[in-house]
């Protein structure tokens, strides 16, 4: 029809489940230039739907159109006028005129193709090209001679065209109307009596053109009859009509047909001379060249059958006499279709993004092919290419719909280039191709992930409060809201209310300390962290986190009873009889530190007089060096260090006073049974030793710099003590450490 397609016309956002289907179509009459709201047709009616239903179930009426010619009245179902519509506008030079709509319901799916025919009315007057006509006529012509007038145009068409003429009663000519049938009648004026130049040279004639309508339109031309003198023959034209056939797509230059016409007359009133007759609108000159001495006609511009499947062409022969005559002879050239038009394919998107939860056999888009060739180069098919989670379902002719026919997931892919291929049927076929984006819209169907399942952090005891002990992080694959995560502490610790201990920052995930932690009173407390995102509605994960406090040198060396420390002396005696390596006595001292911060060490203040004692380093024994002499004094002030080996490291001192008797009946002490073995690497050393090489481990990359450490790993054993009971090295824990508290 001529009609541009506005591909971006539509953009509608529809979800239809499909649960129903139906295509059909509906044809409507309606006259153009009717008033807007002139009832076209009864929808509800031709749909099978109530009317109330139109606007529950988002009735839609789609068309490619620049304008909206119609739409639809909810209240009455009825289809109304719109716009103004002018039929020559929608469809010049066309008999049959037409608009194509689509009607869409959802809930459940039906489409109905409408097909509207727009009824000409007598709106336009019949008009010649030219205002006024000169014909020049021998005097000699004969009676019965006939002469054809221009043609007058009237942009109606049918039986609104022009279909009569009227000449104006004069005595030399009469009209000869002939009857065009669908097309515009055409006519001649016929001479009735002969003609005297000398009596008149020049017979003014006025031509109307009447149309069909009702009432009739009518033009006028003025027609100057100038009569010429002699040349009594005229030119003829071996046939009434011609016909060529000529593929569309042939060079310039390729020959359409030769005409041939005759002249009885001699010399220059026998020569003749072709030309095209230029008639309404419509130049034979632009399109075709015709030999003035020959009468070849051959192709000059590009011929389209989409454009114009034929045409009619007035021929000229006239001699070259001094009053020259002519003949005009008629050529029906028809344009035979070449397949050389792709098929054209429009999309209208009814849903873009795509909901990543959408089900199976909802709706994309809706694509139309369209094909202006003809025959089978018109006729077309349509698929899609490669892999993607759609499909198209055939609506009815060339329409189709792009559905959904898989499971989408925006986290896997986003986006789909939707590729729709069209072929026509023509030999060799020609084919096109559309590639639809189609955006995969975000919905929350992922919860946010830890990348451990527990974290374990340490931290140093007498930390300063209020550092960031540590930052979580969730990742959540969905976008935007969906994906944008707070953090918040999930319920207590067996060990202390967690809420003064620790903090979180919602946004961050940034754990703060509360509280500064003293590792002899907690060694360690458990909570959880849960992420939850800002979806409807939201989904969250929670992460199990250990917290463990680690120990500093805060603790100085306790001796143990019965020796006490700060300045008072204790006493012990031995024999004079004494052997060396006689035990004297044990000293025992705990550190309620752990690790090297609990690792004691023994040594004596360099005594005054001969060195008569030693004491073991690890064990804490004192026992003689040697015999007693003479020499030695009675009484040797002793003074024991312990000694931790923290960094620094803290010390205690308690002062034995040992007394030289002359037997060892004198000797009166609960402590007297000496152990037999000598200073050796004892057990508490080893037990020492193992934990020292543990928390080496832990310190490897130089962790003591740091106020805190965080091992994401298993939950580590809680470290033991060693304590020394009566003389004897007791491996009980790992750690030196009096503890009372259960954790």
């Amino acid at each position: 029809m001529g009609i541009g397609r506005n591909n971006g016309l539509l953009c509608w956002l529809l979800v239809l489940f499909l649960s129903d289907w139906s295509a059909a179509q509906t044809s409507y009459t309606v006259s153009e230039e009717v008033d807007k709201g002139t009832v076209v047709g009864n929808l509800a009616k031709d749909l099978n739907v109530n009317f109330r239903e139109l606007q529950t179930r988002n009735l839609n009426i789609v068309s490619g159109y620049s304008k909206k010619y119609f739409e639809a009245n909810f209240k009455t179902g009825d289809l109304i006028v719109n716009e103004r519509i002018d039929r020559e506008e929608l469809c010049p030079n066309t008999m049959k005129c037409t608009l194509n709509l689509e009607a869409i319901l959802s809930n459940p799916m039906v489409l109905r193709r409408i097909e509207v025919v727009i009824v000409d009315l007598n709106d336009n007057t019949p008009t010649f090209v030219e205002k006024s006509y000169s014909l020049n006529i021998s005097e000699s012509s004969p009676t019965g001679e006939r002469f054809l007038l221009p043609l007058a145009l009237d942009a109606d068409t049918g039986g609104n065209s022009v279909k009569s003429y009227r000449l104006n009663q004069n005595e030399y000519f009469s009209l000869d109307v002939q009857s065009g049938g669908e097309h515009s009648a055409s006519a001649e004026l016929v001479l009735l009596k002969d003609l005297d130049r000398e009596k008149q040279a020049v017979i003014k004639l006025t031509l109307t053109a009447i149309d069909g309508g009702k009432p009739p339109k009518t033009g006028i031309l003025y027609i100057h009859v100038n009569v010429l003198d002699v040349n009594d023959n005229t030119p003829s034209f071996s046939k009434t009509l011609y016909k060529a056939r000529v593929n569309e797509n042939v060079q310039a230059g390729s020959l359409v047909i030769p005409l041939s016409a005759t002249d009885l007359d001699e010399g220059d009133n026998g020569k003749l001379g072709y030309s095209f007759v230029k008639r309404g609108n419509f130049n034979p000159a632009d399109m075709f060249n015709i030999n003035a001495q020959s009468g070849e006609i051959t192709v000059k511009g590009k011929l389209d059958f989409e454009a114009q499947s034929a045409y009619e062409i007035h021929v000229q022969a006239k001699d070259q006499g001094v009053s020259p005559r002519s003949a005009s002879g008629k050529l029906l050239v028809e344009v035979v279709d070449v397949n050389d038009n792709a098929p054209e394919i429009v999309v209208t998107s009814l849903m873009n993004p795509v909901r990543e939860d959408a089900a199976i056999g909802s709706v994309v888009a809706l694509v139309t092919v369209t094909d202006q060739d003809g025959g089978k180069n018109g006729q077309t098919h349509c698929r899609l290419i490669g892999s993607a989670p759609f499909k198209l379902t055939s609506n009815y002719n060339n329409y189709y719909s792009l559905v959904v026919d898989g499971a989408l997931d925006r986290e896997g892919c986003s986006f789909y280039n939707v590729t729709i291929k069209a072929a026509d049927e023509g030999t060799p076929p020609l084919s096109s191709i559309s590639v639809i984006t189609v955006q995969v819209s975000d919905v929350n169907d992922n919860a946010p992930g830890f990348i451990e399942p527990v974290i374990n952090i340490y931290i140093k005891e007498n930390s300063p409060v209020g550092v960031c002990i540590y930052k979580i992080t969730a990742v959540d694959p969905d976008v935007n809201e969906n994906a944008r995560v707070t953090y918040s502490l999930d319920g207590d610790s067996k060990s202390i209310p967690i809420t003064s201990a620790v903090n979180i920052n919602s946004e961050t995930g940034d754990i703060i300390t509360l509280q500064s932690f003293n590792y002899e009173e907690l060694k360690t407390f458990q909570f959880k962290v849960q992420a939850t995102d800002s979806g409807v509605p939201p989904l969250s994960s929670n992460v199990t986190v250990n917290v463990l406090i680690l120990d500093e040198n805060d603790n100085n060396p306790t001796v143990l009873a019965p020796y006490s420390e700060h300045g008072s002396v204790n006493s012990e005696s031995i024999p004079y009889s004494a052997e060396a390596g006689y035990f004297v006595a044990k000293i025992r001292a705990v550190d309620a530190d752990s690790g090297y911060n609990a690792l004691l060490s023994y040594h004596l203040s360099e005594p005054k007089g001969n060195n008569l004692f030693r004491i073991g380093t690890s064990s804490g024994e004192i026992r003689t060096k040697r015999r007693m002499s003479d020499n030695d004094l009675k009484t040797h002030p002793l003074v024991v260090l312990v000694s931790d080996n923290g960094e620094p490291s803290l010390s205690a001192t308690v002062s034995i006073d040992v007394v030289v008797v002359e037997s060892t009946a004198d000797i009166q002490t609960q402590f007297r049974h000496v152990p037999i073995q000598e200073e050796s690497f004892s057990d508490l050393n080893l037990y020492l030793l193992i934990a020292i090489v543990s928390v080496s481990v832990i310190f490897l990359s130089d962790t003591m710099k740091s106020d805190v450490v965080v091992f994401p790993g298993p939950f580590p054993p809680v470290d033991g003590e060693l304590i020394s009971i009566n003389g004897g090295d007791t491996f009980t824990r790992t750690q030196t450490l009096p503890n009372t508290d259960k954790v």
